[in-house]
């Protein structure tokens, strides 16, 4: 597909926009005043197949807790921050990779100046995040509602307050709740701006209705080739975030990194514990760093017909399967309660 032309940015050492490989994002929900906590966090999040991480910094203690997360991260760290500058000033200071605060929030121009001041003079880019929960009063009785285009009009007001003060280094995001509504505004925002855009449905919902709405959201816009950074909101442990980006960008053939799993739906044919078993290898292979597709296939018959692309994988018979390799059985009669161990053999993992 033809990726929409950003400018690029750096969020540490990892380019975002202008044509760099689309990166995963997530969300710390430890206290960042915690700093060991919150780096055991990230460390995970990490292996998990995180890109960047984004920190809370609510108050002065948590800002002051970002020199020894900084120390030892393992990614790029975005410092959240809302209304309070001094906060901004502070992450600076500490060295985090982004700044995640808006313009219009922090009060008067030389506020807002001081900020860009701090993040120009040590190379780090601020994300201006615009969402239809905190959208202006004026704009909301001008629109009626948190209308997409009330969102991008909002965006174009905080993007111009950064560029008015010399100030370009700027992401952006363009987030609702609502799924129709978060497509149609980065649609316009990448007719618009030529910022990167980092992108996601807001308050998605839970690890299945968030999963559902996220993944029609970002993966249509993905496949209009709008977006270069994502993050899949979840209220879930913020690994399921991780998994699921991954998973959408797989999807969307825009990240190889990673198993590819297929599974068939179940029938009347299907004789042995198809679901249980597609569980038990999902969670086997899920972070298995390799470029292959692993399939599990109800049907002895057609299975390894139906998967034929995949590298590795099962074919279900009465209480038995076979294993096969690129479309070719390897291994016949294999009983059922040996079939998770034997495909992780084949695959190397036994």
């Amino acid at each position: 597909m033809k990726r929409d032309e950003t400018r690029q940015i750096h969020v540490g050492g990892v380019a975002v926009g202008g044509g760099a490989p689309v990166t995963v994002q997530s969300m710390c929900n430890t206290d960042t005043r915690d700093a060991e906590a919150t780096l055991e966090q990230m460390r995970r999040l990490k292996a998990a197949g995180c890109d960047i991480i984004r920190v809370a910094v609510p108050d002065e203690a948590a800002a002051k807790a970002l020199p020894a997360i900084m120390a030892q991260a393992p990614m790029p760290v975005v410092a959240d921050i809302h209304f309070d500058y001094r906060l901004a000033l502070l992450a600076a200071q500490a060295g985090v990779s982004a700044v995640r605060i808006n313009p219009g929030n922090i009060g008067a121009p030389e506020r807002v100046a001081a900020v860009a001041d701090a993040c120009r003079e040590r190379g780090i880019p601020i994300r201006i995040g615009v969402n239809t929960g905190s959208l202006e009063k004026s704009l909301l009785a001008k629109y009626g509602a948190p209308t997409a285009q009330a969102l991008v009009e909002s965006a174009a007001g905080e993007i111009e307050a950064l560029r008015a003060v010399g100030f370009e280094d700027i992401a952006l995001s363009v987030k609702a709740s609502d799924v129709t509504t978060a497509v149609a505004a980065y649609r316009l925002a990448a007719e618009r701006f030529d910022c990167p855009l980092h992108v996601g449905v807001t308050e998605a919902g839970t690890s299945y209705g968030g999963l559902v709405n996220s993944a029609v959201g970002i993966g249509t816009l993905l496949m209009e080739g709008i977006g270069d950074t994502i993050r899949v909101s979840l209220t879930a442990d913020p690994a399921e975030e991780v998994k699921a980006g991954l998973a959408i960008l797989r999807a969307c053939g825009l990240r190889k990194r990673g198993v590819r799993f297929v599974s068939c739906p179940t029938c009347g044919r299907t004789q042995i514990d198809l679901i249980g078993l597609a569980k038990r290898v999902e969670e086997r292979v899920s972070g298995l760093d390799r470029d292959i597709t692993v399939a599990v296939m109800g049907c002895e018959v057609n299975g390894p017909g139906e998967a034929r692309e995949a590298d590795f994988g099962i074919a279900g018979g009465k209480g038995f399967g076979s294993l096969f390799v690129k479309g070719q059985v390897v291994k016949t009669k294999v009983p059922e309660g040996e079939l998770l161990d034997q495909l992780m053999a084949l695959i190397g993992m036994g």
